[in-house]
């Protein structure tokens, strides 16, 4: 099972991000403030967890922890700002939602920006060591995928209930026989021979 936190604060929000890697939508990234008392045998990287199990942790994760908040950050924020500050920024507009003040702030990865004048320490998988992080991930994933599977309807062509707009053979596919949409982030590298995009 994992740790509970990282610090010796009470009150150490998680937080970790979704969709970074992908070509279309947004990165979502979720914060969570678990109780001390909080116990989990399955909760863990969402990663390393099936879809039937986050589906699982989420309400679990809502109803227990002392505060939790998503935020999204769309394609065209992360065009111009680029993916890693888009991450950044959605970890710490959700961390604004929080409606308990963190004492302390555990990130998933090794960037982060000091949010306010709270103390934060990045941890490289951090996912699969903390069950604030972890609970982080599962509610950012769990609500991107949400997300993608209700923008499918609007272009189904690319699949995006099944990938989640990740750079699988078939959406890339889609990517050549189509086009793009207005979901895609113009400034990554969607397709392998990619030199240039005409928009």
């Amino acid at each position: 099972m994992l740790e509970l936190k990282y610090s010796n604060f009470d009150f150490e929000c998680g937080t970790d991000e979704a969709g970074r890697g992908c070509l279309a939508g947004p990165v979502t990234a979720a914060a969570v403030i678990l109780p001390l008392s909080f116990k989990n045998e399955i909760l863990n990287d969402s990663k390393q967890i099936s879809h039937k199990k986050r589906e699982l942790l989420k309400p679990i994760i809502e109803s227990e922890a002392i505060s939790f908040a998503v935020a999204h950050v769309f394609q065209e924020d992360i065009d111009r700002i680029n993916i890693l500050n888009a991450s950044i920024l959605a970890m710490h507009k959700s961390i604004d939602l929080l409606n308990k003040k963190a004492e302390f702030i555990s990130v998933d990865g090794n960037r982060f920006k000091t949010y306010k004048d709270i103390p934060h320490e990045t941890i490289i998988k951090g996912d699969g060591k903390f069950m604030n992080i972890a609970a982080a991930s599962v509610l950012a994933k769990t609500c991107r995928d949400a997300y993608m599977i209700t923008i499918h309807e609007e272009f189904p062509m690319y699949n995006w209930k099944q990938n989640k707009g990740y750079p699988t053979i078939e959406h890339r596919e889609a990517i050549r026989k189509y086009g793009i949409t207005k979901y895609h982030r113009k400034s990554f590298r969607l397709l392998p021979e990619q030199l240039t995009f005409e928009f």
